[in-house]
């Protein structure tokens, strides 16, 4: 017992000198950096400790990761933003606790127990627990290295939820980055080597590491001083173009609504608020990666300069500047806006994020991250689409010039991501009138020339131009800004601007008719026939012009896929026709009368229905002879990628289930259950609109009834295709019950037209397997189409 009380006094006595340690004498040997939270390094122990001043003061905390994965599918890419947290260092005892302020419930009221009623009825979340180091004058010393190591930015879950394995950091092969480890007048950085160990399972993660057991990143925290307030938030409107920032204030009138909405935008203001035309008193600066090579940099430096013309349009002067980053500026400082290029192991999409303020939607730091890839997808399309090689050589500066406009398009495109604007997929429609659209390459055809001279727009677009002045015009104190921002809403509506973003079109069997991703010109059945005009002018000319001198042959594939399949994002805008609705995102009080919803004209939607079974058929999807005469299988020591069609015939290119991708992707896009619901409806209030019956039966008519004797393998594959994917539409769980009877009405009628056509032998199986059907309810021969390469990103 003496023993044990000799113990713990000896701990108690332990604990009371430690406490009572100094931050002079604990820091004494150690390196420090003085600034908005100082930092102290110490070397021998590998730690970084932090002195903290200021509890219960909210601040901004950032996490990021500088060093990525290199895998699109895995998603942890370089330069890659966390959450953004409004939190506060807080005391209680021995302890210091990091608590993450819920900003989602607010009371604005003056009263102080009405502000405290709500922080107490919504939970608060501590991410992290520190015990005091040292203590001198009120402030304190903490370890903060195992948070430093910790597992802040969910890199474990993510690889995980990408079955890529199990995870978790370790601490012992991590360790601080000094270089990247900083404290600013306003901003502390800091960073550590982050290694998580585990059992690397997925193929992904074994493609882009040297051992997929040992995952090794960097890991950057950000501690920030909260902006003053002189910013002034802007009301958000549903047509202004911009994302929704928005908390519940617990304080409003009953009368009114307890949601307060703004955009997110950056801080800008007039240095003269009188003149026309004046300097900002800060200007937006973005600054670009100085690791971008040439000619890509000034494509991208170009592209983001396009900006500046949309706040020339409200009467600033240089307010958006595009500049390198300096030489030692970290691109993770919160001071720096910046456009990060980013590699990885296959091509991917690029992101436009910002650190947003919690409480304001006030946009603190852009943060743009584009994939390096893109670049040379595009110039692959335009070498497909174009064939410009003779034996010696060949002249690619068109294509070249191609590639670069599209990335001028892309980083116009990601900035305005990082100025709080939203996308708008409805732009393409008015003419290429936003780089915030998904814009397609414009090919102009004339006979059988291909010409890529205008595939990208230049420049802003009248919907960028309103977007911005919503977002940034400066009004004069005595202007009413809501009335103000309402004329301009108007304004644009009455200019013919079409908007829609995400929510409304991002799954190609949603309502809207307008809004696509990746599409062309108002008439999406007219620029469907154009494409596919292009695809077979482009398709007859491909061969061996198609590859640069020295290429293997099989490489003809890789250029191939994204020709044989030009029409796809155009056969989702057309398939959107079918059961589609034409709707405006409107307030009450936008017009002086509701414009409503109405459904898409019956003549589209037959011209559409038809257009969508006729890309089903043998006779869009039969490759020309030259072409699989041309391609052999890979050869050795070449793999084959993803970027390639999925066949049946091992490492043979199968054009039959080329085809067979392509004609099941069609047909989804028609039978998806949604689109049959809506079709079903709208036919019964309006007999001219198709039913479900005239689909299927059109379906049924081309691939069958119109064909009495079908032979060849790909006529014979894409029947079964056809009936699978309309059994498909039959059984799924979300199909309406009036909907399953009318496809079931069509299939009998099918099995009955077998019974007459028995002297074709597999007429005569596929009668049977119907027949087992309709005993069974099972579909004996059921299977999965081949699934197409990967389309997005263009």
């Amino acid at each position: 017992m003496r023993i044990l009380i000799l113990v713990l006094s000896a701990c108690l006595l332990s604990n009371v000198a430690l406490a009572a340690t100094s931050i002079k004498t604990m820091t004494k040997s150690m390196q420090k950096q003085d600034g908005f939270i100082p930092v102290f390094y110490d070397k021998e122990n590998d730690k970084v400790y932090l002195k903290i001043s200021a509890f219960d003061t909210p601040l901004l905390f950032q996490s990021s990761l500088p060093h990525g994965v290199g895998s699109n599918d895995i998603g942890l890419d370089r330069g890659q933003l966390g959450a953004t947290r409004l939190v506060q260092f807080e005391r209680f005892g021995n302890k210091i606790l990091l608590k993450q302020l819920n900003t989602d419930f607010r009371a604005s009221a003056e009263n102080p127990a009405e502000k405290a009623s709500i922080d107490e009825a919504f939970a608060d979340s501590v991410i992290a627990g520190f015990v005091i180091q040292a203590e001198s004058d009120g402030a304190v010393v903490i370890d903060y290295t195992d948070q430093l190591f910790s597992d802040i930015h969910g890199i474990a879950e993510r690889l995980k939820s990408r079955k890529q394995g199990t995870f978790k950091a370790d601490p012992k092969r991590s360790g601080v980055y000094l270089p990247r480890t900083k404290a600013f007048e306003l901003n502390t950085e800091l960073e550590a080597l982050v290694t998580f160990g585990g059992q690397g399972t997925g193929a992904y993660l074994q493609q882009v590491t040297p051992d997929a057991d040992a995952v090794t990143v960097h890991l950057h925290h950000s501690f920030v001083a909260l902006p003053d307030d002189g910013y002034e938030p802007r009301a958000f409107h549903p047509f202004s173009g911009y994302w929704k920032h928005a908390y519940q204030d617990y304080s409003a009138p009953i009368t009114e609504s307890m949601e307060q909405a703004f955009i997110r935008r950056h801080r800008l203001a007039k240095k003269d608020p009188g003149a026309a035309i004046s300097e900002p008193v800060e200007p937006i600066v973005y600054y670009l990666d100085p690791g971008i090579p040439e000619p890509v940099m000034s494509a991208l430096r170009d592209g983001a300069s396009w900006w500046n013309q949309a706040f020339e349009a409200i009467g600033y002067k240089d307010a958006f500047q595009v500049k390198v980053l300096p030489e030692g500026a970290d691109p993770m400082d919160v001071r720096y806006n910046v456009i990060n290029w980013v590699h990885r192991a296959t091509r991917g999409w690029s992101y436009g994020s910002s650190v947003v303020d919690p409480r304001t939607g006030e946009i603190i730091k852009g943060h743009v991250t584009l994939g390096s890839l893109r670049v040379r997808q595009d110039f692959l399309i335009a070498l497909g689409l174009t064939s410009p090689f003779t034996d010696t050589g060949g002249d690619v500066s068109a294509q070249r010039e191609m590639a670069l406009a599209r990335i001028r398009q892309l980083s116009a495109h990601e900035v305005g991501h990082t100025l709080g604007i939203a996308h708008n997929f409805a732009a393409s429609e008015n003419g290429r009138e936003s780089v915030m659209d998904y814009p397609h390459p414009t090919i102009t055809l004339d006979g059988d020339s291909i010409s890529l001279d205008d595939a990208y727009d230049v420049g802003m677009g009248a919907w960028d131009d309103y977007v911005i002045a919503y977002g940034y015009q400066d009004f004069a104190d005595d202007t009413d800004e809501d009335a103000a921002l309402q004329t301009l809403v108007t304004q644009a509506r009455m200019a013919g601007l079409k908007y829609k973003s995400d929510a409304d079109v991002r799954a190609s069997h949603h309502g809207s008719s307008d809004g696509h991703l990746w599409d062309n010109g108002a008439d999406p059945i007219e620029e469907f026939d154009h494409l596919l005009a292009v695809r077979q002018v482009a398709l007859n000319k491909m061969g061996l012009n198609t590859l640069p001198p020295g290429a293997s042959l099989s490489s003809l594939e890789n250029a191939l896929v994204p020709v044989y399949l030009l029409h796809r994002y155009q056969l989702e805008a057309v398939a959107k026709q079918v059961g589609g609705i034409e709707y405006e995102y409107e307030n009450k009080g936008d017009n002086s009368s509701a414009k409503g919803v109405k459904f898409v004209a019956a003549s589209t939607q037959n011209d559409a229905m038809i257009r969508l079974i006729d890309a089903s058929a043998p006779e869009v999807l039969s490759l020309p002879k030259s072409i699989i005469k041309l391609l052999p299988p890979p050869t050795f020591a070449e793999a084959q990628t993803r970027e390639q069609f999925n066949g049946r015939m091992g490492r043979v290119f199968d054009p039959v289930s080329a085809a067979e991708s392509a004609a099941a992707f069609s047909l989804s896009l028609l039978l998806h259950p949604e689109r049959m619901n809506r079709l079903a409806y709208q036919h019964s209030l309006q007999a001219s609109i198709p039913g479900v019956d005239d689909v299927v039966r059109k379906i049924l008519s081309v691939h069958f009834y119109r064909k009495k004797e079908v032979t060849s393998n790909l006529a014979m594959r894409l029947q079964m295709v056809a009936v699978q994917s309309i059994i498909k539409a039959l059984l799924a769980n979300d199909t309406a019950p009036e909907v399953k009877l009318a496809v079931t009405a069509e299939l009998m009628t099918l099995t009955e037209w077998l019974e007459d056509e028995d002297d074709v032998a597999h007429y005569r199986a596929l009668e049977h397997y119907l027949n087992h059907f309709w005993d069974t309810g099972t579909w004996p021969i059921a299977f999965e189409p081949q699934p197409l390469p990967p389309g997005s990103p263009i």
